[in-house]
């Protein structure tokens, strides 16, 4: 019967890490390097990683990022070695990019709406292209301060017993 309480709570407690709401929704779980490699145009995706560059243009802004699996919550994983491949995220509007800078996490809902190549270094890479109907920064990773109480030589320490209590 404990074992059936803890895993009731142990399920509670992992669904209130849920995904934001802009980002609900049914998408294909094809990776950018599987949509590199295939004709996907169409492909409703949510795809999240590290922003490489924002280039605001006149009525729409695009987001070269870095893709990296994805949380159960959305938030881009932490970047395995290789990636799951580039690709470009495109939303109408001005996005600033002060503000979405290189490094920041992002995570895009959309559709791949084609693809363009783009030297990296010497290299022609074919990046697929999403026309982002979301687009949703998440916020800096702070480190917790964490403090833990000092060691006590003997746990009967701080409830008035120890040396001095009996003179010494």
């Amino acid at each position: 019967m404990r074992t059936l309480a803890l895993s009731l709570l142990v399920l509670a407690l992992a669904s209130c890490a849920s995904m934001p709401k802009p980002l609900q929704g049914e998408v294909n779980p094809l990776t950018p390097r599987q949509a590199q490699q295939a004709d996907a145009v169409g492909t409703a995706v949510r795809w999240g990683g590290r922003i490489v560059s924002t280039e605001p243009g006149p009525n729409q802004t695009c987001f070269e990022m870095i893709g990296s699996t994805l949380q159960g919550d959305g938030r881009p994983a932490d970047m395995s070695e290789d990636g799951s491949g580039r690709f470009i995220a495109c939303k109408t509007g001005f996005y600033d990019p002060a503000i979405f800078l290189k490094d920041r996490e992002l995570t895009v809902l959309g559709r791949i709406d084609g693809y363009e190549s783009r030297k990296i270094g010497e290299y022609d890479y074919r990046q697929p292209r999403v026309a982002a109907d979301v687009v949703y920064l998440w916020p800096k990773a702070r480190p917790a301060d964490v403090r833990y109480p000092a060691p006590q030589p003997w746990p009967w320490w701080g409830w008035g017993w120890g040396p001095g209590w009996w003179g010494w």
